[in-house]
């Protein structure tokens, strides 16, 4: 925040003011009342326009300050955050967690890639989803669910959901956003799912919604 400038006070008056009297007394009231009115209502939708969304799944969880993708993001109650020793090395941090009944889990991972320019956003995020869902998931098939452009903290990122299914039938979701960071590198979040279970997508979804540069 900058310092203000430094305001004069204004001149005196070369005479006194005349007292109101009582019509201008009134008006004077009512002009008071306006002003007090505007004010509060001022101060209400500057409140609105920058109070924190309390409503969200994840307010007030903790973060995890990923410095190397230049991303942070929360960490839903039950994940665990990863040391980063056995991640390979497209991965620069993790959290996860385990299904219910000890199966069916779910990571979200962050990493840092070569730039990219916005106008090639799609086709990149859509091509990598498709990867990641060959790796993850082998021999199998996968089906976009979603497709769409979206901006994490102002700056121009595109998302892909999509379902997958590998060849012995096992099923999940992956999700992954790449943000344009500019000339240098991009960062991208990447969900999967190991399951197709809608409350472990909806907290993937969140995280990822939730994401923000640092």
């Amino acid at each position: 925040m900058t310092t203000p400038s430094a305001v004069c006070p204004p001149p005196l008056p070369s005479t006194p003011p005349l007292p109101a009297g009582p019509g201008r007394a009134r008006r004077a009231w009512i002009a008071g009342a306006v002003g007090v009115l505007l004010v509060a209502l001022l101060a209400g939708a500057i409140w609105w326009l920058t109070r924190d969304d309390d409503n969200s799944p994840l307010a007030g969880r903790p973060r995890v300050t990923d410095s190397a993708a230049g991303l942070s993001y929360a960490v839903p109650q039950g994940w665990k955050r990863s040391d980063g020793k056995d991640l390979i090395k497209a991965f620069t941090s993790s959290i996860t967690t385990s299904g219910p009944d000890g199966h069916g889990g779910a990571a979200v991972l962050a990493g840092r890639g070569g730039a990219v320019e916005e106008s090639t956003l799609r086709r990149r995020t859509e091509t990598a989803a498709r990867s990641n869902a060959e790796f993850f998931y082998p021999d199998g098939t996968s089906t976009v669910e979603e497709s769409r452009r979206t901006t994490v903290s102002g700056h121009p990122a595109y998302t892909v959901s999509l379902s997958a299914r590998d060849d012995g039938g096992r099923a999940g979701r992956i999700r992954l956003t790449i943000v344009a960071q500019g000339a240098e590198q991009s960062a991208f979040l990447l969900g999967v799912s190991e399951s197709l279970d809608p409350a472990m997508t909806r907290e993937i979804d969140a995280v990822l919604a939730d994401a923000a540069m640092r």
